[in-house]
């Protein structure tokens, strides 16, 4: 069986699998559609928060990034796990004993404004929108490989699929399918993985290889690393990042911001009470781990993989790396994982000393003794999990297991995303503000439709991102962490923040993080229309969009409490709510204002 028809056989099943939960958990009223009844066990919970968390950035980019990084992406796996603890401790139980559906609607009755509650809708939807276009772009990356056609088509495939199981179940479709898409995405996930890492250290267990002998040098696996970038003019694997202060704000907005996402926050209102969403919580941290824990070796692992399948006389004991350095693989002799992946448009070569061979290295150090004349292959930093098998020549069906997790990955949370910015509109703006007395049925109607419309906003925003999946996914955090994250913390643990003091907040961050994200990255992310070139001589104070949102939440606690310090107290039922909230004493079913 040829290897596209095993990549149809993984993929099919496993959208076959999503489609029929959908439709089996059909949502019939609003309470399935944002909140799957309010019934979900919190193992169940757990595993579908699992889905929804780790996204096509998780699955797909975040190793590909530490790959091409090292240690200075790291980043990326300590704000993303930091973040879900914070979430689980001081936000989750808190808003879960409040019983509402969605952010916006606990803003606006904490802060007694249904301006509050409108601003909260366009916060929820701008971050929601931007994590959206990562997922949506990396199931392109994922089809167009995989299903072997153009990254365009394969975005529309993955649009039309989310828009079966999200627009028809609701919460509870989509609760169900992401138990799935868990199993489906780790078990693709930890496989090659184990392969791997066996084949390179002999160690079946990933995280331990990671420290473990590279068994061609016998050299510690990171050591063996070190020595091949750094001969090819790379930082050391394991260097530290010369920009701290860069690094500490993009690991605190990765935190903050994922403690406000709204689309994982509304996985706590899914269960019947307070301490089944401690215990989601917890459940969901023990999945997430399973992965998290093997994402370093999968990088670390792709990275040599791919520099050695470049420069074979790399691989062993090399007592001059400059000589291993000159026997580069001909052009010509390029294994097919090379050649396959080079249809999509991920892997370009351009021979530009006329060698036929490949020189893949950092181009900004001086080979020319080499007779280098600069890089002549370009690899997408989203490809290398999902290639990760080819390189290591495993199985087909290894091949077409990961090609059903790259997806799944990718779709459990674009729905969980889509469903968050359709409650936002539907019960939020259409129910709360336009029309408070639409019918259930009018409600669960503009709540598909507002879905339908987000999926083709995202589809269009998806074929152009604004960079790799897990950059992208990091610009919605950043929008996330100035915007919501503020407002919630405060709207929890302090009493004495009002109405106008969160709605200030909330503007204030939202337009500094995004005006600052649209200079560099181009505003509204239409390619072109940058102000400055996104590189570090340009970010103020050295501080890269992608770390903007730990500033913006900054400014939005701090406008919140000069502005409500000068302002009334909130009402005292309010206050007296802040105080219900934070000292447990049970709490009905969410329920539906």
């Amino acid at each position: 069986m040829s290897q596209f028809a095993i990549n149809i056989l993984f993929v099919g099943a496993s959208f076959a699998l999503y489609i029929g939960i959908a439709i089996w958990a059909k949502a019939g009223s609003t309470k399935d559609f944002y909140v799957a009844g309010g019934g979900v066990h919190p193992i169940t919970n757990g595993m579908a928060i699992g889905a929804d968390w780790m996204s096509a950035a998780s699955f797909i980019s975040m190793a590909g990034l530490i790959a091409a990084g090292g240690y200075a992406n790291s980043t990326f796996l300590m704000g993303w796990t930091g973040g879900y603890v914070l979430l689980a401790l001081l936000l989750a139980p808190y808003l879960r004993k409040f019983g509402k559906f969605t952010v916006p609607e606990f803003i606006g009755d904490r802060f007694y404004s249904r301006t509050a509650r409108m601003v909260a809708v366009v916060c929820l939807i701008v971050a929601s929108l931007t994590y959206v276009i990562g997922q949506m772009a990396g199931a392109g990356v994922a089809f167009s490989r995989f299903l072997e056609v153009d990254a365009t088509t394969g975005l529309i495939i993955a649009a039309v699929v989310v828009f079966f199981y999200s627009v028809l179940g609701g919460m509870k479709g989509i609760t169900y399918t992401q138990v799935a898409q868990y199993i489906v995405l780790i078990v693709a996930y930890t496989i090659p993985a184990v392969f791997i890492s066996l084949e390179l250290t002999g160690n079946p267990l990933p995280p331990l290889g990671l420290f473990s002998d590279h068994s061609a040098s016998g050299e510690p696996l990171l050591a063996k690393l070190n020595e091949v970038v750094t001969a090819l003019g790379f930082n050391a694997y394991t260097a530290m990042v010369d920009n701290q202060l860069n690094m500490v704000l993009f690991t605190l907005s990765l935190m903050i911001g994922t403690a406000g996402l709204p689309h994982v926050i509304m996985r706590f209102f899914t269960v019947p009470k307070v301490a089944d969403a401690r215990w989601s919580a917890g459940w969901a941290l023990v999945f997430i781990g399973l992965l998290y824990l093997t994402a370093p070796a999968v990088a670390s692992m792709a990275r040599l993989n791919l520099m050695t399948t470049i420069y074979p006389d790399m691989a062993g004991q090399v007592e001059n790396y400059d000589a291993a350095a000159s026997n580069a693989i001909a052009y010509g002799d390029r294994p097919d994982w090379i050649r396959t992946w080079e249809e999509t448009g991920l892997i370009t070569f351009e021979d530009k000393n006329n060698d036929g061979n490949i020189q893949f290295y950092n181009d900004s150090t001086d080979f020319s003794d080499r007779g280098w004349q600069g890089n002549e292959l370009t690899v997408n930093n989203d490809i290398l999990v999902l290639a990760n098998p080819e390189i290591a020549n495993l199985p087909g069906w290894v091949i077409g297991l990961i090609a059903a997790g790259g997806l799944a990955a990718a779709l459990s949370t674009a729905a969980g995303l889509l469903l968050a910015i359709s409650s936002a509109i539907s019960h939020d703006l259409i129910k709360g503000a336009i029309n408070p007395n639409i019918t259930e049925r009018g409600e669960l109607k503009a709540a598909r439709i507002s879905m339908s419309i987000a999926i083709v906003v995202a589809t269009y925003l998806g074929a152009n991102p604004p960079g790799f999946a897990a950059q992208v996914v990091a610009l919605a955090f950043g929008i996330a962490a100035a915007s919501l994250f503020p407002a919630l913390m405060m709207g929890i643990f302090s009493k004495r923040v009002n109405n106008k003091g969160a709605i200030a907040g909330m503007l204030s961050g939202l337009t500094f993080t995004l005006v600052y994200i649209f200079v560099y990255k181009g505003w509204f992310f239409i390619p072109g229309t940058n102000n400055l070139a996104d590189t570090p001589e340009n970010w103020v104070l050295g501080i890269s969009p992608l770390s903007i949102g730990a500033v913006g939440a900054i400014i939005n606690f701090a406008v919140a409490y000069l502005v409500s310090k000068s302002s009334e107290e909130p009402p005292l039922e309010i206050q007296e709510l802040v105080e219900s909230v934070r000292y447990p004493k049970g709490a009905g079913g969410a329920v539906n204002h």
